[in-house]
């Protein structure tokens, strides 16, 4: 090829990619990368060619690409090719290459083979983000894979207790109790949870009777999800930051979604309507 070749090439790259004609985009990037591995700007080629196979969630070529975007990189400077290098090393579960990835990015890892487990606290993940959009509590267990604390509605198309992996970009924050928390879009579903969803209608006196409720659940590693505590907002305001009280549990009739083996279902409402019969109630279980 030519320069003039060339420059045709490097043109139609980024028209693609204005287009959002991703495959495109990334195929003649990778091919200038390859041509010109050595060029100053090979790195920024290798790294827009991997980030349009992540746009086509094409992961096994957005890790392939992304491991010659890393290699041309900067360590310990926040670079995103590191970032996005560790996202597709994950989904490919080749954990050696993402611990070194969040290592070059920055993030402290303790030393350890294989899977990533770590308690790195809660964070929010909006679940769905090409539908409805649920934003959900979760445990982050590494940079980019978090486990649902929260018993998403069935309209998301995940469980309690599931793991996905998100995205590193914030996409809307939340204020809760004075703390600022980024929210981040799913990308996939990592693992399954075997927990289905139930919903049951409750009768509570006393919002302290209906967090008795959650806790007993919590206790066992199950779900509760009083309908009373989901917002409904449009999404620009879901996408933008938005304030929240921690504890925002409502006395009175409510639904409540569930997240727990069917057959014990009945047995913890029965514990949990016997410890304060006059003011606890339950009827209308629907099993998942």
């Amino acid at each position: 090829m030519t320069r003039e070749e060339d420059r045709e090439l490097l043109t139609a790259a980024y028209e693609a990619w204005e287009s959002e004609d991703w495959l495109q985009a990334g195929e003649l990037l990778e091919r200038l990368a390859r041509r010109h591995p050595d060029h100053p700007r090979a790195g920024v080629w290798w790294y827009d060619a991997a980030l349009a196979y992540k746009f086509l969630r094409n992961w096994a070529k957005a890790y392939e690409l992304g491991r010659e975007a890393a290699a041309r990189a900067d360590r310990d400077a926040q670079d995103p090719a590191f970032w996005n290098l560790g996202i597709a090393a994950t989904i490919m579960e080749d954990w050696a290459t993402a611990r070194d990835a969040w290592r070059g990015f920055g993030v402290g890892l303790p030393d350890g083979e294989g899977e990533i487990v770590e308690d790195l606290g809660p964070g929010l993940v909006r679940l769905n983000p090409t539908g409805n959009g649920e934003v959900v509590w979760a445990r982050r267990l590494c940079p980019t894979r978090a486990r649902v604390l929260n018993v998403p509605t069935p309209e998301s198309g995940r469980r309690f207790g599931e793991i996905v992996v998100h995205d590193g970009a914030p996409n809307g924050r939340r204020e809760v109790d004075g703390r600022s928390y980024p929210v981040f879009d799913e990308l996939l579903l990592w693992r399954e949870s075997p927990l289905p969803t139930s919903v049951v209608h409750v009768a509570a006196a006393d919002a302290d009777d209906v967090r008795a409720l959650v806790a007993l659940f919590e206790e066992r590693d199950y779900g509760a999800e009083p309908w009373s505590s989901i917002e409904m907002i449009c999404t620009c305001c879901s996408e933008d930051s938005l304030s929240h009280d921690g504890d925002h549990t409502v006395a009175g009739d409510q639904r409540v979604s569930l997240a727990a083996p069917v057959d014990e279902i009945p047995g913890l409402l029965a514990q949990w309507r016997a410890a304060a019969p006059q003011r606890r109630s339950w009827t209308d279980l629907v099993t998942g």
